[in-house]
Protein backbone atom coordinates (compact mmCIF):
# COMPACT_ATOMS: atom_id res chain seq x y z
CA UNK A 1 0.00 0.00 0.00
CA UNK A 2 3.33 2.46 0.51
CA UNK A 3 4.36 2.06 -2.58
CA UNK A 4 0.75 2.66 -4.49
CA UNK A 5 0.77 5.70 -2.05
CA UNK A 6 4.20 6.62 -3.54
CA UNK A 7 3.50 5.91 -6.76
CA UNK A 8 0.49 7.67 -6.88
CA UNK A 9 1.74 10.86 -5.49
CA UNK A 10 4.95 10.51 -7.75
CA UNK A 11 2.11 10.31 -10.84
CA UNK A 12 0.13 13.07 -9.87
CA UNK A 13 3.14 15.48 -9.61
CA UNK A 14 4.90 14.79 -12.80
CA UNK A 15 1.75 14.36 -14.88
CA UNK A 16 1.19 18.19 -15.34
CA UNK A 17 4.90 18.88 -16.00
CA UNK A 18 4.94 16.25 -18.96
CA UNK A 19 1.46 17.01 -20.32
CA UNK A 20 2.72 20.62 -20.50
CA UNK A 21 6.62 19.90 -22.06
CA UNK A 22 6.89 20.83 -25.60
CA UNK A 23 7.46 17.60 -27.09
CA UNK A 24 9.58 19.11 -30.14
CA UNK A 25 12.29 20.17 -27.31
CA UNK A 26 12.30 16.94 -24.68
CA UNK A 27 15.46 15.60 -26.42
CA UNK A 28 16.97 19.06 -27.51
CA UNK A 29 20.78 18.85 -26.79
CA UNK A 30 20.56 22.35 -25.00
CA UNK A 31 17.51 21.07 -22.51
CA UNK A 32 19.80 19.71 -19.82
CA UNK A 33 22.38 22.78 -20.42
CA UNK A 34 19.49 24.98 -20.03
CA UNK A 35 17.95 23.24 -16.69
CA UNK A 36 19.73 25.84 -14.79
CA UNK A 37 17.56 28.60 -16.23
CA UNK A 38 14.58 26.70 -15.05
CA UNK A 39 14.22 27.75 -11.84
CA UNK A 40 13.56 31.24 -12.83
CA UNK A 41 12.74 30.98 -16.05
CA UNK A 42 10.21 27.91 -16.61
CA UNK A 43 10.94 24.95 -18.56
CA UNK A 44 9.02 26.26 -20.90
CA UNK A 45 10.90 29.81 -20.82
CA UNK A 46 7.82 31.50 -19.32
CA UNK A 47 9.05 32.15 -16.01
CA UNK A 48 10.24 35.69 -15.00
CA UNK A 49 11.55 36.93 -18.28
CA UNK A 50 10.08 35.28 -21.19
CA UNK A 51 12.59 33.50 -23.20
CA UNK A 52 10.08 30.99 -25.12
CA UNK A 53 10.44 31.79 -28.99
CA UNK A 54 12.40 34.81 -28.66
CA UNK A 55 15.35 34.65 -31.38
CA UNK A 56 18.23 32.74 -30.65
CA UNK A 57 20.86 35.26 -31.48
CA UNK A 58 19.11 38.05 -29.13
CA UNK A 59 19.02 35.21 -25.95
CA UNK A 60 22.34 34.12 -26.98
CA UNK A 61 23.96 37.31 -27.63
CA UNK A 62 22.50 38.70 -24.50
CA UNK A 63 23.73 35.81 -22.46
CA UNK A 64 27.59 36.70 -24.17
CA UNK A 65 27.59 39.81 -23.26
CA UNK A 66 26.81 38.95 -19.65
CA UNK A 67 30.13 36.81 -19.79
CA UNK A 68 32.41 40.26 -20.58
CA UNK A 69 30.38 42.38 -18.03
CA UNK A 70 33.03 42.20 -14.95
CA UNK A 71 30.86 44.41 -13.10
CA UNK A 72 27.95 42.38 -12.79
CA UNK A 73 28.20 39.82 -10.63
CA UNK A 74 24.25 38.95 -10.52
CA UNK A 75 23.33 35.37 -10.87
CA UNK A 76 22.79 35.66 -14.31
CA UNK A 77 26.26 36.78 -15.10
CA UNK A 78 27.43 34.05 -12.62
CA UNK A 79 25.56 31.55 -14.70
CA UNK A 80 26.72 33.39 -18.48
CA UNK A 81 30.28 32.89 -17.00
CA UNK A 82 30.10 29.31 -16.71
CA UNK A 83 29.14 28.31 -20.31
CA UNK A 84 31.23 28.01 -23.23
CA UNK A 85 29.75 29.67 -26.67
CA UNK A 86 28.45 26.53 -27.60
CA UNK A 87 27.03 25.91 -24.52
CA UNK A 88 25.41 29.18 -24.75
CA UNK A 89 23.74 28.65 -28.23
CA UNK A 90 22.60 25.33 -27.20
CA UNK A 91 20.44 26.95 -24.23
CA UNK A 92 19.43 29.63 -26.72
CA UNK A 93 18.41 27.65 -29.55
CA UNK A 94 16.29 25.54 -27.23
CA UNK A 95 14.30 28.31 -25.48
CA UNK A 96 14.01 29.89 -28.64
CA UNK A 97 12.08 26.43 -30.13
CA UNK A 98 9.37 27.25 -26.70
CA UNK A 99 5.60 28.20 -28.25
CA UNK A 100 5.30 31.98 -27.75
Amino acid sequence: MKHLLTTIVAVSVLLPALASANPATLNHPGRLLASNCFQCHGTDGYGMEHLAGERASEISGELMEMQFEPARQDIMAVHAQAYTAEEINLIADYFSKQPK
